[in-house]
């Protein structure tokens, strides 16, 4: 096996890169969503 960089990777498999993006805005859309439905309770 090859000892490539992940810029030579994604350079040889673009198909990839796209999908990583879109994989990458989806767990940063879902932290904001989950950030934003979470209630802080003060007290038992």
């Amino acid at each position: 096996m090859e000892n490539t960089t992940v810029a030579e990777w994604l350079a040889d498999n673009p198909k990839m890169m796209g999908i990583l993006w879109t994989i990458m805005l989806l767990l940063a859309e879902s932290g904001s969503v989950v950030a934003t439905q979470a209630t802080t309770k003060a007290g038992p």
